[in-house]
């Protein structure tokens, strides 16, 4: 990550003061002086991008307690002390503080151009850190709301690490409702592009003529959103929306940035049947470029025992949003939910979740009548593979033990107690199930 340091140089002299700083814009540096620590401490803070140069003794607040300030804001912020000669023992003392290091006055100019040379190197490293463990961390807040430990799912995280690590452009497709613009957050996250900007823009919400400016401009406040994205990714959900001319001045766009782009773009398409897909829709050379990379969502009825892990997170949830208790999911139910065939997937798996809170917090109804609401034939209703009565069982014996330890919060003999379990019982199950005490304490 390339960006300018500045060095802060902090000096009650103005003849010292402006010596260093025209010595360090000769060697190439950004200075910037300040004739008290106090006038200084206004302009730096955590992350401030650049280098300090300090006199020890300043009136007012000397270079001692500034250090102290200094390393309290910001502990990576490298600081060099600039002593005379009987200051000596008090610059050891702050590098024992925090300071990188010191000169001694009178100090050689090449000296200092190769202790802020130094310097700079070691701050930049620490702000690329720093900006790298944020984007990594936003990766994984986002690829956490990837809830599930089916096949699929476990497929579709590595589809979505190994891709946001490539430079091609991406089409996502699946049935409505899988949470497509969601992964499309997790392969920008997870990606190189992750500290520049995600900009998502709707094909199917706009008329022509709105959606040409929005996309290439003009617009009256802002940039276009091509511009926006620029160097980070661009988000064209309802792809299949688009007009032949916006098709047109897409593959100009797509086709001035070369290879590798310097701005993703990351196609979603809500279309489904034939006549209606994305590849019948889009012209062929866009097409075949926007679909470099391609992800397919799984429907929530191939997803297997992911439906009660949903079911029983969003219920969660929703029950503390609206400060109750998430209703007790029943063996039948639960069948029941495995069996639904899910048309609205997630999507439609979160509201029903909602409404089970809102009729539970009110004594009434149930899931099943939920679900015959949804028009779903809770009688004759299969996934698209029939499964064992053995498999319905698993699934809600699972469902059971992770509700019970989330609701005591990891306590095993709370669990036992209301279970009717003995401990090496439900110890051998939740090995079984891949269930650790650890993750409910």
């Amino acid at each position: 990550m390339s960006r300018t340091l500045k060095i802060a140089v902090v000096d009650d002299e103005p003849d010292m003061r402006e010596s260093i700083s025209q010595w360090l814009a000769l060697s190439g540096f950004d200075a910037e002086t300040f004739a008290t620590a106090e006038e200084a401490l206004k302009a730096i803070g955590a992350d401030w991008p650049g280098v300090v140069i300090s006199d020890i003794r300043m009136p007012g607040m000397d270079g001692m307690a500034f250090l102290k300030r200094l390393m309290g804001i910001d502990s990576g912020l490298p600081v060099i002390m600039i002593t005379g000669h009987g200051d000596v023992p008090m610059a050891v003392e702050a590098m024992r503080i925090g300071a990188m290091d010191f000169m001694e006055k009178p100090f050689n100019p090449e000296r200092l151009t190769e202790l802020v040379k130094k310097a700079t190197q070691a701050r930049r490293m620490t702000l690329d850190n720093r900006a790298l463990r944020r984007d990594l961390s936003e990766g994984q807040q986002v690829m956490s709301k990837l809830i599930g430990s089916s096949p699929v799912m476990d497929r579709l995280r590595e589809d979505i690490l190994d891709l946001g690590q490539a430079d091609g452009h991406v089409l996502i497709d699946g049935e409505t409702g899988t949470g497509k613009t969601l992964v499309a957050h997790a392969l920008h996250a997870v990606g190189p592009r992750a500290s520049k900007k995600f900009v998502p823009i709707s094909c199917a919400a706009y008329n022509d003529e709105v959606l040409s400016a929005k996309l290439f401009g003009p617009v009256e406040n802002g940039l276009p959103a091509v511009e926006e994205a620029r160097g980070g990714t661009l988000c064209l959900e309802d792809i299949e929306a688009l007009s032949d001319a916006l098709q047109a001045r897409l593959l100009a766009f797509i086709a001035e940035q070369g290879s590798p782009a310097e701005t993703r773009i990351i196609a979603i398409s809500n279309a489904r049947g034939e006549g209606r897909r994305a590849e019948d829709s889009l012209r062929p050379d866009l097409f075949y470029r926007l679909t470099a990379l391609k992800i397919t969502l799984p429907p929530l009825r191939s997803r297997g025992e992911d439906i009660l892990t949903l079911f029983t997170r969003m219920t969660e949830q929703f029950a503390e949003e609206y400060g109750c208790e998430p209703p007790q999911v029943t063996a039948q139910e639960a069948a029941q939910l495995l069996q639904a065939p899910w048309p609205g997937n997630v999507r439609q798996l979160i509201n029903v979740a909602e409404r089970a809170v809102l009729q539970n917090r009110r004594g009434s109804g149930s899931i099943t009548s939920l679900l015959m609401a949804d028009g779903e034939d809770t009688q004759e209703a299969t996934t698209t593979e029939g499964k064992p009565l053995k498999e319905y069982v698993e699934s809600f014996e699972k469902m059971l033990i992770d509700n019970t330890m989330r609701r005591h919060k990891g306590s095993i003999a709370a669990v036992m107690d209301e279970l009717c379990l003995p401990r090496r019982t439900l110890n051998e199950k939740m090995a079984k199930y891949g269930l650790s005490r650890s993750d409910y304490l």
